[in-house]
């Protein structure tokens, strides 16, 4: 059974190879239509009860949803060359723009990432909320943002409304969109790579078109959004997977943890994790906005420094 690693300290090239994106609907029942337990239904009114009580002070509104926990961790990979050894990866997620969180917020993120110094800068999904169209203030702010290694970035649940329109406009802030495709990094001769899928949700992920074109041995990076999925990454040439989607629950209650996480971050929700046959480190990102409800409780947004070492 998997274990959750410790986490951090609360503190505020070469072409594309070749992939293909998807915009399949969502089948019938998958991620919808759940039942709820007798054990959810008690603990989603304890959240609400409680999130009730705080929120006449609004810290649930005000207070936390605005109070970023930056997580600093170094993650040791064996097949990380020399060469890119302690690289600086800066992981953030799920910013849901137009949803309790707009340009405004993101410029606050943008000075905590440019305070990091990032060689790598990867961005796993849900950018906006619902419509590509509130991406547009803040294309300016993404495109301040430096990193000499590349910068990256897949699509969320969320961001299937408008794809060409939201793909139009994550490139001219100067990220790599990847979609079932993968990017090779070069540096003191040698390569490492940055491979993105498809949501696992609203799209058709594919780990072999991803990896094409990627040498084998190749210590490889992947970015899925649903976390959950790295049960099936694991049987593929991945080094580490980063994900996002869980939120962490955002509402989190003490003795219980999260109140509720969405289809396909039930298994894994916050922080470092191992998968069982590979142990192939899993780091969920709980995300910088909020969905559905503008609150979080005991789950304050993230913002992840990974520094990569060498085993």
């Amino acid at each position: 059974m998997n274990k959750k690693a410790s986490g951090g300290s609360p503190n505020d090239g070469p072409p594309l190879v070749a992939g293909g994106g998807y915009n399949t609907p969502l089948p019938p029942g998958k991620g919808s239509g759940r039942k709820i337990t007798r054990r959810q239904f008690l603990t989603r009114g304890a959240a609400t009860m409680f999130g009730a009580a705080l929120l006449g002070g609004g810290y649930v509104w005000q207070g936390e949803p605005n109070w970023l926990d930056i997580t600093r961790l170094d993650i040791p990979l064996k097949n990380l060359p020399s060469a890119f050894a302690g690289t600086r990866l800066v992981h953030f997620s799920d910013v849901h723009l137009g949803f309790n969180k707009d340009a405004h917020d993101l410029a606050r993120l943008v000075k905590h990432i440019e305070a990091a110094e990032p060689d790598i800068i990867c961005f796993t999904g849900d950018i906006v909320d619902s419509y590509a169209e509130d991406l547009k203030e803040s294309v300016a702010l993404l495109a301040e943002l430096h990193a000499p290694l590349g910068k990256y970035a897949i699509f969320g649940n969320h961001d299937y409304k408008n794809t060409e329109l939201l793909a139009q406009l994550l490139q001219s802030a100067g990220f790599t969109l990847l979609r079932n495709q993968s990017y090779l990094i070069k540096q003191g001769g040698a390569v490492m790579a940055v491979a993105g899928l498809e949501d696992m949700l609203h799209g058709r992920p594919d780990p072999e078109a991803a990896l094409k074109g990627i040498p084998e041995g190749t210590c490889t990076v992947l970015m899925m959004h649903e976390p959950d999925y790295a049960d099936t990454a694991e049987n593929y040439p991945f080094d580490l997977q980063l994900s996002g989607h869980s939120h962490g629950g955002q509402i989190r209650l003490p003795f219980v943890g999260a109140a509720y996480t969405p289809y396909g971050a039930v298994k894994y929700i916050s922080g470092l994790y191992h998968t069982e046959n590979k142990a192939m480190p899993v780091y969920v990102n709980r995300g910088f906005g909020e969905t559905y409800m503008p609150f979080r409780l005991l789950c304050r947004p993230e913002l992840t420094v990974i520094t990569l070492r060498r085993v």
